[in-house]
């Protein structure tokens, strides 16, 4: 059954979503989960303690935030599991129409991208 990766971008500095977008979103990744679609993720913590290692030309630098120039940020993940491409994009229609619904002033891309099927490794 083909997994997918689920990625909400977000603008940073939008505060936090409303009481009526965790509730709806409890229940809708319980429902997500009962059916077997979800099988892991959540919200991430704002840029301000984030670390990248950036790499570039064989050297690394690590790079402390928060990041000023930073307009948007990864705000949260989901791994997810359809029979088909068309139901993991309906989930994830479904995903960003509660948040239009619950939170429409929020600015936000919900990302959808599937995972590839890993070979077991020849002993």
């Amino acid at each position: 059954m083909p997994r997918f990766m689920g990625f909400v971008r977000m603008e940073e500095g939008q505060g936090n979503p409303p009481q009526a977008l965790f509730d709806a979103m409890d229940t809708y990744i319980g429902e997500q989960a009962q059916q077997g679609h979800f099988l892991d993720g959540g919200g991430l913590f704002g840029l301000e303690d984030a670390v990248n290692f950036v790499v570039r030309k064989g050297e690394v630098t690590r790079v402390d935030g928060p990041y000023a120039e930073a307009k948007e940020a990864v705000g949260g993940w989901a791994l997810l599991q359809y029979d088909t491409l068309e139901e993991a994009i309906a989930g994830q229609q479904d995903f960003a129409d509660l948040h239009a619904k619950h939170w429409p002033e929020c600015s936000m891309v919900a990302t959808l991208r599937q995972v590839p099927d890993e070979e077991p490794a020849s002993a």
